[in-house]
């Protein structure tokens, strides 16, 4: 074989892979933009807000405000809940702390069960609906931060995409360079 075509065809290849990155990490940057743009649209909907700043001042056990909430919890003291990080704080540090504080840990399957053997005990039919609208919303909140980690790899995948085209580019540039240097006649040795 001609080394001159071996050298067209390996550049034309590398040339097509860059086009190939390119749309690769165009189509990485939408599906990061559209996460992160629909995860922060229906958080913002919600209109949920972090208990203010004077309320972790006051922390206690069995309270709104438990000691073990303060590390996480207490750096968004007043913030509207807008981000998948920000969800997966309010959902297992606030949420599934005061699921925990009911009885049989707020788990909604016991709790149901424990209400159908006694449908006259008011204060377990009202924790049931409790457990299941927290748990709902903790499931719902998690969700939120699932899609912004998927929206976060996706971008982080789209910057090593460009990388990797811009580097092949770089390369099948030097393809092309070889391709003039080498003479018509020559063979691909092997």
């Amino acid at each position: 074989m001609n080394r001159r075509v071996f050298d067209l065809m390996m550049s034309l290849g590398g040339l097509l892979l860059v086009v190939v990155l390119i749309v690769a990490g165009s189509l990485l940057t939408w599906g990061a933009s559209f996460a992160n743009n629909e995860v922060h649209s229906q958080l913002s909907q919600q209109q949920i807000y972090f208990p203010p700043a004077a309320a972790f001042k006051n922390a206690k056990a069995g309270t709104e405000i438990t000691p073990s909430m303060i590390p996480t919890v207490s750096q968004y003291a007043g913030q509207q809940l807008l981000t998948g990080q920000q969800a997966e704080v309010y959902a297992n540090d606030f949420i599934a702390v005061h699921l925990s504080e009911m009885p049989y840990n707020g788990v909604y399957s016991k709790l149901s069960t424990a209400s159908r053997a006694d449908p006259t005990n008011t204060k377990l039919a009202a924790a049931v609906q409790t457990s299941f609208q927290g748990t709902t919303l903790r499931g719902l909140l998690l969700e939120a931060y699932a899609f912004s980690i998927f929206g976060e790899i996706a971008g982080y995948a789209a910057i090593a995409s460009f990388i990797l085209a811009a580097i092949m580019l770089i390369l099948v540039l030097f393809g092309f360079w070889h391709l003039n240097k080498i003479p018509k006649t020559k063979v691909l040795e092997v």
